[in-house]
């Protein structure tokens, strides 16, 4: 696996994360959509602190810096 997401979009999921948790247990969000919500931020949260994302993997998105050719 090579790292796939920049620093900027890896700030961002781990905000949403953040979000989806604070949502959750500060009893905003409930049943089916807190938990969908807890579960898609527990993605991003993985993706973000792996640096990999296999959706962009998929259609050839990078948000990282290229990687210098010496």
């Amino acid at each position: 696996m090579k790292m796939n997401l920049g620093l900027a979009d890896r700030v961002i999921r781990v905000l949403i994360a953040v979000t989806a948790v604070i949502l959750y247990f500060t009893g905003i969000t409930e049943g089916v959509l807190g938990i969908s919500l807890m579960v898609v931020g527990g993605v991003l949260a993985l993706t973000s602190l792996i640096s990999f994302c296999p959706i962009y993997a998929v259609f050839g998105i990078r948000t990282c810096p290229a990687e210098s050719k010496a």
